[in-house]
């Protein structure tokens, strides 16, 4: 089945054009199932890019979804216009009386502040307690992943020397997981951050889980069992220019930046860089998403009742 997001979002042309199928609320109401509900908290700067870059992921699945963007009430967004916010967008307030199967938190640029030093901090505790309650799955990512084992378990983050940024080797440590069906033992994930959570800490939470880790780049991805909650510290949705955009933008703007970890053919920067995460970052979305399917009350009223 196809994703069904609005007809003139930007990215539905986009997605349109590489292959992936998109549906008209037109068409969708026609058909007679229940669709699941994924909210995205989309906290990124540039936003429309972070669509493109999850509904491609989301839209590659055989059920039909229906993708909703929300956005953080009391943050003014500086590289997104207001009236695409408008047209596209509802705020937290808006959505917090409905329910969601699926629900994903992204990254923001502020991992080097403290957590209670971000603006809409107190916002983003009360949608993580909310999603407790109206959200059968969640999917924290980046920074939003370390806010969310943050706010739940404690665990801090830590700053690093140096920025951790290229296309790392990581490892599957839990073949029989659910969400890793069909890794491979070892794979590629890009990697771009200033921070990390470490093993220790997460050790001494029980209902956490370790699916992921880099032997260099440390954790990847941990379950929370109970919670039905992942936290992804990396970016597997990364389009194929992302770390190159990233680099690019850091050099001409003068700042002290390392070229991206084995990600140019050769490390040379003229050549196009070759995505090798693209297959497992379908293989993630299509597991969670299918889990999802699998464990979610038809009845939405029943989300968040046990």
């Amino acid at each position: 089945m196809p994703i069904k997001i609005p007809d003139t979002l930007p990215a539905f042309e986009t997605l349109a054009t590489e292959g992936v199928r998109v549906m008209t609320e037109t068409v969708a109401i026609r058909q007679d199932i229940r669709p699941l509900q994924i909210g995205l908290l989309n906290l990124m700067p540039n936003k429309v890019k972070t669509e493109i870059q999850m509904a491609r992921l989301i839209g590659a699945s055989p059920l039909q979804v229906e993708l909703s963007l929300i956005r953080i009430g009391a943050h003014r967004a500086k590289n997104t216009s207001e009236e695409h916010l408008l047209a596209f967008y509802q705020t937290w307030e808006e959505v917090k009386d409905r329910k969601f199967d699926g629900f994903i938190i992204t990254g923001a640029p502020v991992e080097t502040l403290e957590y209670e030093d971000v603006t809409y901090w107190e916002e983003l505790k009360s949608i993580l307690d909310w999603t407790t309650t109206n959200v059968h799955s969640t999917l924290n990512v980046c920074w939003g992943a370390m806010a969310a084992i943050y706010h739940f378990h404690g665990v801090p983050k830590y700053p690093l020397k140096e920025k951790a940024f290229g296309v790392y080797r990581h490892q599957n440590l839990q073949p029989s997981s659910v969400y890793l069906n069909g890794f491979s033992d070892d794979f590629a994930v890009p990697v771009s951050r200033w921070t990390e959570v470490r093993r220790a800490d997460i050790n001494g939470v029980a209902d956490l889980e370790v699916l992921m880790e880099s032997k260099e780049m440390g954790v990847c991805l941990v379950h929370e069992k109970k919670g039905k909650r992942l936290y992804m510290f990396n970016h597997v949705e990364y389009d194929s220019t992302s770390l190159s955009d990233e680099y690019f933008r850091d050099v001409d703007a003068g700042v002290p930046i390392k070229m991206p970890h084995d990600y140019f053919p050769h490390n040379d920067p003229a050549l196009p860089p070759q995505n090798r995460w693209r297959s497992h970052a379908h293989l993630f979305f299509g597991n969670w998403i299918n889990e999802m399917y699998q464990t979610t009350p038809y009845d939405m009223d029943l989300i968040g009742k046990g």
